[in-house]
């Protein structure tokens, strides 16, 4: 990264070695790198102690432990404080990685049956438009830039979506997710963001503090199963599959 830094694209972790967030950050990045690598992404991913290459810090405004910079085209056009990184890293492995691929589109067609079931199995929870220009689009839009951090967001014609899928009328939003959908109904369920917001979660997942908190924020009532994941009796294998 020092000697490419203004030749490639980084996303750099400028850390401390005495920095505790950074000691919990290091396996979850090299993870980071490995993943990045196996993807073929043109991103680069490297880390910087920033108290010995303390210029190269300055650089970059790096004014706490750690900072992530995303350097692109010699312009530094995104960071994340730590705490926004610790909350994104909790996330499932598939929900992080918006940030190695930004920028992307907000909402990604789906020209075909193929690309559908494609974007199916690489995601447990997918929201798709269905319809042509409408209010709804709109808000749909506006939805997506605020949450597209947290899940992925889709359009596409009637024909692309699976056989088994009815729609009442159009245009719609439609949630896939534990193997089934979920159309949004306005009367119903209320605000298309609060609605989103709510479905972006599985109906069965494994939580820690920041998604547990997440839930909380969603108004949803959650039944929580405390499980031994050295036991294997039968009463705790079946809470954990």
């Amino acid at each position: 990264f020092k000697e490419n830094r203004k030749d490639d694209i980084w996303l750099v972790d400028f850390y401390a070695p005495w920095c505790g967030h950074c000691k919990k950050l290091e396996p979850v990045w090299n993870e980071v790198g490995i993943e990045m690598k196996n993807m073929g992404s043109p991103v680069k991913v490297g880390k910087m102690d920033a108290t010995s290459f303390s210029s190269i810090a300055s650089e970059f405004g790096v004014r706490g432990y750690p900072t992530i910079k995303l350097n692109l085209e010699k312009i530094t056009c995104m960071a994340f404080s730590w705490g926004f990184i610790f909350g994104v890293l909790q996330l499932a492995e598939s929900d992080f990685f918006f940030i190695f691929l930004l920028p992307r589109p907000l909402i990604r067609p789906l020209p075909s049956q193929h690309m559908f079931e494609h974007v199916q199995r690489r995601h447990r929870v997918l929201f798709v438009y269905v319809g042509g220009e409408s209010p709804l689009k709109e808000k749909y839009i506006e939805v997506a830039s605020e949450l597209i951090v947290y899940t992925y967001f889709f359009s596409a014609s009637e024909d692309v979506l699976p056989e088994y899928v009815t729609l009442p009328e159009l245009p719609a939003v439609v949630v896939f997710k534990d193997g089934t959908y979920f159309v949004y109904d306005e009367y119903e369920d209320g605000d298309l963001s609060s609605w989103i917001n709510r479905e972006r979660f599985q109906g069965y997942l494994n939580v820690d503090g920041f998604t547990l908190y997440e839930l909380g924020d969603t108004g949803k009532l959650v039944a929580i199963a405390v499980i031994d994941d050295k036991n294997s009796s039968v009463e705790h294998t079946r809470y954990r599959t």
